[in-house]
């Protein structure tokens, strides 16, 4: 019986260490496709990844503030700092069920999140059954970069 009780815990604390390692595979700071922006993607606070916006290519044209947002008491709020990814569950080698804000249009999509082999990052954006996929690569914050 003892056996088994040490083989349990044993299992416990095996699923439990995958489970961390899991929740930290997309953490990183991680550079757009068109090269404009970094997001760094780290734990809520609750095991689960969020994302905010944490640089914005100097030469990028445009507003620097949320001014799409659908609230208008938010529309001053500047890019930077701002959470993008949230409300993501970890489910079949991926995090799905979360959501991404895409601040040129001020809309809210559906989103997974997956680590690739390569170590770049695939971001999913869907409404209902449409969806545009990105890769987002491993990048460092770097205010000049």
């Amino acid at each position: 019986m003892h056996r088994v009780f040490i083989s349990l815990i044993f299992c416990f604390f095996s699923i439990s260490t995958m489970a961390q390692a899991e929740s930290l595979d997309v953490a990183g700071v991680w550079l757009t496709p068109k090269k404009t922006s970094k997001v760094q993607i780290s734990d809520c606070g609750d095991g689960h990844p969020c994302g905010k916006i944490v640089w914005i290519d100097p030469q990028t044209e445009g507003s620097k503030t949320d001014n799409k947002n659908p609230d208008e008491t938010l529309r001053n709020q500047p890019l930077i700092g701002l959470t993008i990814l949230k409300g993501f569950t970890w489910k079949k080698n991926q995090w799905g069920a979360g959501k991404i804000y895409d601040p040129k249009d001020g809309r809210t999509y559906g989103s997974r999140l997956r680590l690739n082999e390569d170590g770049t990052l695939r971001v999913k954006g869907c409404i209902g059954p449409i969806c545009k996929t990105q890769t987002w690569t491993a990048s460092t914050f770097n205010e000049a970069s």
